[in-house]
């Protein structure tokens, strides 16, 4: 099967599944795995560059609609008629492992991605019941844009990551998936922990030194006791697998007495599947 992907996370999945030899082009986001990095890149997923597209001849495109404006791939690929499906946007933990039995099914794959599923879903088990260890949780503040800002609400998985790590996202009574907000509301609610992740922005890319000089900054927990962190956003704020390495990461920072080290070099997944 000829494959094409145009969002990171379908890219990903994708590779959970085994298929990064089918993958004969991907969108510019996608980034991992590394044996991706030879193929044709179609351009950034909002402006997918259809004639190349169809040059490749797929026999199926991973589509989405994760991102406003991606609406304009499907109609192009609907008028051009080629074989497209569009991977569901997940919410929760849950539906992200729910997305690898999607793609699984629709590429012949549904032994492994069951496999996978419930692998996943046995780790998220074990780090609920690790929690569970945890006698006063950290409050996060997660910051996924800086002008204006805007933080991950109850609607988002980085709440849920954050319950499962010991913590608590400080926007977690606001029901939306993304929450704008300004400064001084962050300076109010005073977070234990701060974690950058700016969408789209690769870590060595970030400057703290943009909120280390926010007015009354020196005023919150979290600078004080030196919690402020920049994380690697592909890890946090892509709906695929590799949201269990962010949550071994945050949670290993948050109570390393509690949970397990984290390692860079092993992805949970796939080494527990010994795959």
């Amino acid at each position: 099967m000829r494959l094409i992907s145009i969002c990171p996370s379908n890219t990903e999945l994708a590779a959970y599944l085994g298929l990064t030899s089918s993958l004969v082009g991907v969108d510019d986001y996608s980034d991992w795995p590394e044996d991706i990095q030879i193929l044709p890149k179609l351009g950034p997923d909002l402006h997918i560059d259809m004639d190349k597209v169809e040059e490749l001849q797929p026999d199926l495109v991973l589509a989405s609609l994760s991102v406003p404006g991606m609406e304009r791939n499907i109609e192009e690929l609907k008028k051009r008629n080629i074989p497209y499906v569009i991977v569901p946007n997940p919410r929760t933990l849950t539906e992200v492992g729910e997305c690898l039995l999607f793609v699984g099914e629709v590429t012949n794959t549904s032994d492994r991605a069951n496999q996978l599923f419930k692998k996943y879903n046995d780790i998220l088990e074990n780090y609920q019941s690790l929690s569970k260890q945890v006698k006063k949780p950290a409050t996060i503040y997660w910051e996924w844009w800086a002008k204006p800002i805007f933080s991950p609400g109850a609607g988002n998985w980085l709440t849920e990551i954050s319950k499962l790590a010991g913590g608590r996202n400080v926007f977690d009574n606001k029901i939306e998936a993304s929450v704008q907000t300004d400064w001084e509301e962050i300076v109010h609610l005073n977070p234990d922990v701060i974690c950058v992740i700016w969408v789209g922005v690769r870590k060595e890319k970030v400057n703290p030194k943009v909120i280390l000089r926010r007015p009354r900054v020196e005023k919150i927990e979290a600078i004080q006791n030196n919690q402020l962190y920049t994380l690697d956003e592909p890890l946090f704020c892509r709906p695929s697998p590799r949201l269990l390495q962010g949550l071994f990461k945050i949670a290993s920072i948050l109570h390393p007495a509690i949970y397990p080290q984290y390692n860079e070099n092993i992805d949970p997944l796939l080494d527990e599947m010994g795959l």
